[in-house]
């Protein structure tokens, strides 16, 4: 009879998409890290190909608009001081419209959001992306 672990069979069929730009350090630390622990990794470009607002949406739902916000970027800085009474619709409406206001990298396995951003530590990383 043959014998394997099943979640390590798994784990070869999961599909991690990193949603960012292609000239982003930290997507490339997100994307090289991955790599290093033998996962297959698709890169999304927002430039390229934006998110959907009924992904955008998902996000939010899953994160909130806060946790999204690239607050960084030039096109966060220019946008109305109102901003900080947005409400989550209008930030998803603002996170469709310019994908450069969303913090990079988002990071979804088999379409289930896990991440935003890079930061934390090894093993908090390992645990949000893979369990």
């Amino acid at each position: 009879m043959l014998s394997f672990d099943v979640s390590s069979l798994m784990e070869v069929f999961l599909t991690y998409r990193v949603y960012g730009i292609s000239t982003c350090d930290t997507v490339r630390k997100a994307c090289k890290w991955l790599n290093e622990k033998g996962l297959e990794v698709e890169r999304v470009d927002f430039r390229k190909d934006p998110p959907s607002a009924k992904q955008v949406s998902r996000w939010v739902e899953h994160f909130g608009s806060k946790a999204l916000r690239n607050t960084s970027g030039g096109s966060y800085r220019s946008l109305p001081a109102e901003k900080t009474q947005w409400s989550e619709e209008a930030w998803i409406e603002a996170f469709a419209s310019d994908p450069m206001l969303i913090k990079r990298p988002v990071i979804e396995r088999d379409g289930e959001a896990l991440q935003v951003g890079f930061r934390g530590s090894e093993e908090e990383i390992t645990t949000r992306l893979i369990g």
